[in-house]
């Protein structure tokens, strides 16, 4: 008796397809291991506080991990403690003073925290005894640890994309919708309104509104600030297109049968049509994340959004702006790296479910496996 071939949902096709992609895997991966670090173990894995600093050690360079002492014997990793003298250009130089190692250590006792955002402790992952510090990615102006300040920017960086997007993505979906079902003078007016928000430019509103609020405002105002007004720009492009795919989905027979059975419009809008969408709007999220990343990054670049002491990986790169500065001190170029890589990390995982949630390539692929 011959076996029967097993049929796969198009959503477990999607998956299966999604596996295959190594670029989407790996910017997933990277993704996760980002998410992981900045949001549920930063105090933890955060040798400092975002806002400890040693203004001796301003710009210090990132220090050099050793395994064999002066006489060449091998040692569990250390560093020396640094020194500095001022050159010529009135810039620091620093020199390792050997007489003296500082070993790495785990579980060391370091800044107060609140462990998973509950419970209170002192425990870091790694450090050094003091007065030694140790700076893997080197300082910033103010002496503070540049790595431990990634750390916590991220926190900034990442969720504004994730909070922007389940805004402006919720009112977008809604709002086509509501259009694309209704027809006639609902969609007529929503589409209107959404042209002329997306007449807006973006950033140059962001710029205008940031300017017309006190400067002295704190940085989590600013921070939903932000959200607030990149979930107000970008919702009418999700519309549009939501829009177009519920005018044929709203002939559809399970939607008759919700009508037949007595439902509401709107609790048929959102629990048969819009669902019937959510394999577009997961891809246009993934691959919208990103421009709210660049958009945050950019206001803190230009010293309009979060505001020192609080960190962002925009605002750690100010200063970065001046030559000068890049010249001596060419590390605080990192946070740029780490926006670099988290954005091309979506646009990969984005390309692969877009290809995963490709109706043709899911269809070939369920013919294919049905034999």
């Amino acid at each position: 008796m011959s076996e029967q071939p097993t049929s796969l949902s198009l959503s477990r096709l999607a998956f299966r397809k999604l596996r295959r992609h190594r670029l989407a895997m790996a910017g997933l991966c990277v993704l996760g291991f980002l998410y992981l670090t900045c949001f549920v173990l930063s105090d933890f894995i955060a040798p400092y506080h975002f806002d400890n600093e040693r203004r001796d050690l301003s710009y210090q360079p990132p220090f050099k991990v050793h395994l064999f002492d002066t006489d060449g014997k091998l040692r569990r990793p250390f560093v020396y403690e640094t020194a500095y003298e001022f050159d010529e250009h009135h810039n620091r130089v620093f020199t390792e003073e050997t007489t003296k190692r500082y070993p790495i250590r785990l579980f060391v006792t370091g800044d107060k925290h609140n462990f998973l955002g509950l419970i209170p402790s002192r425990v870091r992952l790694f450090g050094v005894e003091e007065p030694a510090r140790l700076y893997l990615l080197g300082a910033d102006s103010r002496g503070r640890d540049l790595l431990s300040r990634i750390i916590y920017g991220g926190r900034v960086s990442l969720s504004v994309g994730l909070v922007g997007v389940a805004v402006s993505f919720t009112v977008g979906m809604l709002v086509g919708g509501i259009s694309g079902y209704f027809g006639g003078k609902i969609d007529t007016a929503t589409q209107r309104l959404c042209e002329m928000v997306m007449m807006i430019p973006g950033f140059y509103l962001m710029l205008a509104l940031r300017a017309s609020l006190p400067a002295d405002i704190s940085s989590v105002k600013v921070y939903f600030m932000i959200v607030f007004i990149m979930s107000f720009i970008g919702w009418a492009g999700m519309a549009r297109v939501v829009r177009g795919m519920v005018l044929s989905i709203r002939s559809s027979e399970y939607v008759d049968a919700a009508r037949a059975i007595g439902q509401g419009n709107l609790k048929i809008i959102v629990f048969h049509v819009l669902p019937q969408t959510l394999s577009y709007a997961i891809v246009s999220i993934t691959l919208s994340i990103p421009a709210y990343i660049l958009g945050e990054s950019a206001l803190s670049l230009l010293g309009l959004g979060i505001q020192d002491p609080y960190a962002s990986w925009g605002n750690l790169l100010r200063d970065a702006m001046g030559i000068a500065q890049l010249k001596f001190h060419p590390w605080i170029l990192i946070p740029g790296f780490f926006i670099f890589i988290t954005v091309m990390a979506f646009n990969f995982l984005g390309d692969g479910l877009r290809d995963a949630f490709d109706p043709r390539s899911q269809l070939v692929g369920k013919e294919f496996e049905q034999g």
